[in-house]
């Protein structure tokens, strides 16, 4: 299923002629240090985690509002220091991002359906430094590595694997009696063979994607069909129909492949039953896939025929999620209509019983999977339009570098004189080595100040926290994500340093930009 989609517009920068400027970064997934949320000194604002899909490259949490010299909205400049008067401030009116929204990871698919999450692509690290490796994404039993792309069997497919086996068992019961208890180790096989076409469904995308030179992070096998995580978008409406129509275009030929070796098989067999069930089987996932919604195949090829036809991105996921919709209320009202009715080839009935449950219960399964992966649709679509604003460069606080014995107090002073919100520690020779942590000046009564110095309060430059001035979007943030840290310097390209880039100021900036309508 397709969670992603839509392209960005850039937003007009800040005015970056008053010189360089300071920030921090995202808070480790896995621990939240509470940063300030505005000059050095000043309350810090509550921060979020960030996450990530693995199912969903996933994007990082935000907290609420901007504000400063920075703030990409172009609001009125905050006073600068001293801080207390501006902890004492914020204290009292910056929001806290407790119910700050998070990417959305990939749904399940629909049967036999295969999805793409859309992750982040790059990776960060310092100017003249390769980038750190991305972990393993993991999500389940690692089967192999086809094409280079780990295949993972999430635990949930067990159990739909278990359900195959114990359905198709009573079938067979009624086909082939003499098998007796054996019919479920056939059974058996003929979910894990299932699988194995949906498997082949997803490396159809997977090859189209390299192909396209666009990356693949994972497949996953899972509860009702197959995920294949694609982290960038397809750069033309063509190549995104052609990614999303060769699924199904291999499971119709799966279903021809099982329709010959048919042919000269025995009907009443066991090959004859497992070969007739596969092929039926294909068939189904290829025309699921097929109908004309996100998240399904058929919905993107949709959305890459109004992409076209409009020139827009966003245009033909909207189009292509709110069919998505309408095809999953059609669903829950339909499949138990018409397998009652009998229309679906089963005997109509006049009571409900366990079968009329059972169609009720995935039929609301199924709608409920289509509506989400819809609406995460849309979200991953309104989020890639709006990533492009996201500028390290428009986001960084002007910084005043000082030397690691200054006293908090005159640095505060030279920072206020200089109209700075950061502070960088600097060796003898002007090198950067350092960053004064704002939640560290925070715990500092101010008539202590004087006799604390700077360096004692600061944390030391890694390469991680090294970023460049340059970024911007899905760069910027899955270089924050390398190196979770609350502050970053950020250097021009001849390494001179333009500021300090807060995570704190990333993430009100990313929620202020998702608020908006597209």
């Amino acid at each position: 299923m397709d969670v992603s989609g839509g392209s960005g517009h850039p937003r007009p920068d800040n005015d970056e002629s008053a010189g360089p400027h300071a920030g921090s970064p995202p808070p480790d997934p896995g621990h939240s240090e509470p940063t300030a949320a505005d000059t050095p000194g000043e309350q810090p604002a509550e921060q979020s985690r960030s996450t990530e899909d693995d199912t969903a490259g996933q994007s990082p949490t935000v907290s609420k509002d901007t504000g400063g010299p920075a703030d990409p909205s172009g609001a009125a400049p905050r006073e600068q220091l001293p801080a207390e008067d501006v902890a004492a401030r914020d204290g009292a009116g910056e929001g806290t991002g407790k119910d700050t929204p998070h990417e959305p990871a990939p749904q399940p698919p629909a049967p036999g359906h295969h999805g793409h999450a859309r992750a982040e692509a790059h990776t960060g690290g310092s100017p003249g430094r390769p980038p750190r490796r991305r972990p393993e994404p993991g999500g389940g039993l690692l089967m192999g590595r086809p094409f280079g792309v780990p295949v993972y069997v999430a635990p949930s497919w067990f159990l739909v694997a278990a359900l195959i086996t114990w359905v198709f068992g009573g079938q067979l019961d009624r086909v082939l009696p003499e098998l007796g208890a054996a019919r479920y180790l056939v059974s058996l096989f003929f979910a894990v063979a299932f699988y194995a076409s949906v498997l082949v469904h997803e490396l159809a995308h997977t090859v189209a994607a390299l192909r396209f030179e666009l990356p693949v992070r994972r497949i996953q096998l899972q509860f009702f069909g197959g995920v294949s995580e694609i982290e960038k978008e397809a750069e033309t409406p063509g190549r995104e129909f052609v990614l999303a129509f060769v699924g199904p275009l291999l499971s119709l030929v799966l279903a021809g492949v099982f329709y010959l070796a048919l042919l000269p098989v025995e009907p009443g067999t066991v090959p004859g039953v497992l070969l007739a069930g596969l092929m039926i089987s294909n068939l189904i996932v290829a025309a699921f896939n097929l109908l004309p919604g996100l998240p399904l195949d058929g919905g993107r090829m949709l959305r890459a025929v109004v992409w076209k036809i409009t020139g827009k991105p966003m245009s033909g996921t909207v189009a292509a999620a709110w069919v998505g919709r309408a095809l999953a209320v059609s669903v829950l009202i339909g499949l138990p209509w018409l397998t009652r009715s009998g229309a679906l080839g089963s005997e109509a009935v006049d009571n409900v019983g366990m079968d009329t449950v059972m169609d009720a219960l995935l039929a609301a399964i199924l709608a409920a999977i289509i509506w989400t992966g819809a609406g995460n649709s849309l979200r991953m679509a309104r989020l890639r339009e709006h990533l492009p604003e996201l500028r390290a460069r428009a986001l960084t606080r002007r910084a005043v570098p000082v030397p690691p014995d200054t006293p908090l107090s005159e640095a505060l002073r030279r920072a206020n004189a200089s109209g700075a919100r950061a502070l960088v520690v600097v060796d003898t020779e002007g090198r950067p080595v350092s960053l004064v942590r704002e939640a560290a000046i925070v715990g500092v009564p101010e008539h202590r100040r004087p006799w604390v110095p700077v360096s004692g309060l600061a944390q030391d430059l890694t390469d991680g926290m090294r970023v460049s001035a340059e970024l911007s979007g899905e760069e910027l943030l899955d270089a924050l994500r390398a190196a979770p840290a609350t502050e970053y310097l950020v250097v021009e390209e001849t390494g001179e340093i333009y500021g300090v880039l807060s995570a704190a100021d990333v993430e009100r900036a990313f929620v202020k930009a998702m608020a908006r309508p597209s």
